[in-house]
């Protein structure tokens, strides 16, 4: 910093005002300052000021899955908006989801010296784990069931669910079958239980759920099964990977989609209006997810305050050509394109 002031012919209080972003320095000045600094290979030393400040400018990020669509995408909209507001992240993946892989990862997080922490993963893990922070640490959990003890930011599964369930019904079919994803998912059980609500509430008959692990191979044998179920005119699947497998699965036993049997997915993945039919799905605002999770831990750290609560984002339900009422024949030219259902 003496270097610069010298070659800049300033004080080191301009150039420590120059380096901190202050509007107190005159134009001029401040070109002269950053030209020095650029001649000298001068960059501030982010230790000291965060010491200075108090402050890291720096969020953790973990999750246990590095391989779903879901968390890859949420973690990059929260790269992407924290660089933007002048944060860095740190990201630790936990292995294993277990109570000793859990507390691992936030023991390293508070080791790296972190401001905040956001957790992309359902709020029962962190509850079987004893889990401690540093002092001041802000937390926001990607769970909708944590919002009585966490700050939560998390996508309206609920209302996704039923918005495709109630298209199928309101397309003429009598039930809605379900695959759904792993029991020990509790975004799994969240969809489950808003697809049994929803027939019920309609007065329509629950058929018995059928299990898959999110993966195409696992929505695959769940369509080989529903393809020899008498009745079976319509089916919401709880990601699009596992409709993929029910797409290959009814082509192979003969059933055409949606002519026989109409089909819905989750999450809308970027191949699914690639599909064969192109496919109806519910869409996650993944972006919104990790922009509201950081503006959320920033406005922590600018309160100071930590308050549970839930911030809902919105699902909007894709019509596209893997839905249509039973028994109605090849789709119409009209419904060659897809659109939003708000």
């Amino acid at each position: 910093m003496v270097d610069v002031a010298v070659l800049a012919g300033v004080s080191t209080q301009t150039v420590s005002r120059v380096a901190n972003g202050s509007p107190d320095v005159r134009a001029a000045t401040r070109r002269h300052v950053i030209a020095a600094m650029n001649e000298l290979g001068y960059r501030p030393n982010s230790a000291a000021r965060a010491l200075r400040r108090g402050s890291f400018r720096t969020i953790g990020v973990i999750t246990f899955s590095l391989s779903s669509l879901g968390n890859m995408r949420t973690l990059e909209a929260i790269a992407l908006h924290a660089a933007q507001q002048d944060f860095a992240i740190t990201l630790i993946p936990v292995t294993a989801p277990t109570q000793t892989g859990i507390q691992g990862a936030f023991s390293r997080l508070g080791e790296l010296a972190v401001d905040a922490v956001i957790a992309i993963m359902e709020v029962h893990l962190l509850d079987t784990a004893t889990v401690t922070l540093p002092p001041g640490v802000k937390v926001v959990v990607v769970d909708s069931d944590a919002g009585e003890q966490y700050s939560v930011v998390d996508t309206d599964q609920i209302d996704g669910t039923g918005r495709a369930v109630k298209h199928l019904l309101d397309l003429g079919h009598a039930t809605v079958w379900h695959v759904a994803g792993p029991k020990e998912s509790v975004t799994s059980e969240r969809r489950a239980a808003a697809w049994r609500t929803t027939l019920t509430a309609a007065g329509r008959s629950v058929p018995p759920v059928v299990r898959g692990d999110w993966s195409a191979d696992s929505g695959y044998a769940a369509g080989l099964r529903l393809a020899d179920e008498a009745g079976c005119t319509a089916v919401f699947a709880s990601n699009d990977h596992m409709a993929l497998g029910l797409l290959r699965a009814f082509r192979e036993k003969g059933k055409a989609v949606p002519e026989d049997i109409s089909l819905v997915g989750f999450d809308d993945v970027p191949e699914a209006s690639s599909f064969t039919p192109p496919l109806t799905t519910v869409r996650q605002n993944f972006a919104d997810v990790g922009k509201q999770c950081v503006d959320n831990v920033l406005q922590q750290i600018r309160t100071n305050t930590t308050e549970p609560g839930a911030t809902i984002v919105p699902a909007r339900l894709v019509i596209r050509q893997s839905t249509a009422a039973p028994g109605s024949g090849s789709p119409t030219a009209a419904d060659a394109t897809w659109r939003f259902i708000k």
